[in-house]
């Protein structure tokens, strides 16, 4: 099984979020790759923002045949508010409930959300990468902080993110003509590093695969569809 540690509690109030997340922050690496990722797995969340109801899935995949090789879906709660820049209290504990179940453990962690692109640069990737001691990144398909120039329009095309002057990740071109996807480093992982990875997870859509498997894994247990494990 899958393991991570307790950094902390998750039983805080917004402020103590806050002062948490600047404490972390100052330990998140963020480094080259050091070593060549043959399995990564992507996670998605979902949930009603008034509601205590959490979906988590985590679909591990091989590289570079793209072949998934475990899933893993849960269905808890939080009592943790919708706060934007602090999702992470909400969403991370049932990710960590999905990561715990995992009988492989991946070498990275694709998250649909931010990694340093985030007002205190830690967002969920981040966050989580710190737990689960593995390189992090996230694939978001909106922009939380930050400004950039339009990429080229081909695939493999991107543009600097840059929030009061730092570079925080890049606008990504994934398909030709198409939105770009907005990544950034989590942890144990630079820009270009997490660029090069996210272009690997090519399954021809505007989504990389790791993160669009685990979407279509959390839309099937809200629909009823697929049991929780």
């Amino acid at each position: 099984m899958a393991t991570f540690n307790q950094l902390h509690e998750w039983n805080l109030s917004p402020r103590e979020a806050i002062e948490l997340q600047k404490t972390l922050r100052e330990r998140v690496r963020i480094v080259p790759l050091e070593t060549e990722v043959k399995t990564i797995a992507g996670a998605d969340i979902s949930f009603n923002k008034f509601e205590e109801t959490i979906y988590a899935g985590i679909v591990v995949m091989s590289l570079p045949d793209m072949r998934t090789v475990e899933e893993v879906g849960v269905v808890t709660t939080t009592r943790f508010p919708y706060i934007s820049g602090l999702l992470s209290f909400r969403e991370a504990p049932a990710v960590l409930e999905a990561w715990a179940r995992l009988k492989i453990e991946p070498d990275a962690m694709m998250f649909d959300g931010q990694g340093i692109a985030h007002p205190r640069r830690i967002g969920i990737a981040s966050h989580v990468g710190l737990i689960v001691n593995r390189p992090t990144l996230g694939c978001a398909k909106s922009i939380l902080v930050g400004r950039f120039d339009e990429p080229e329009t081909e695939r493999g095309s991107y543009a600097p993110l840059i929030d009061k002057g730092e570079t925080i990740g890049a606008a990504v071109r994934t398909k030709t003509k198409v939105q770009p996807i907005y990544v950034s480093p989590g942890h144990l992982m630079d820009i270009s590093s997490a660029i090069e990875l996210t272009l690997k997870c090519d399954g021809g859509y505007r989504q990389p695969e790791p993160t669009r498997r685990a979407h279509l894994l959390v839309n099937r247990l809200r629909r009823g569809e697929q049991a929780a494990d």
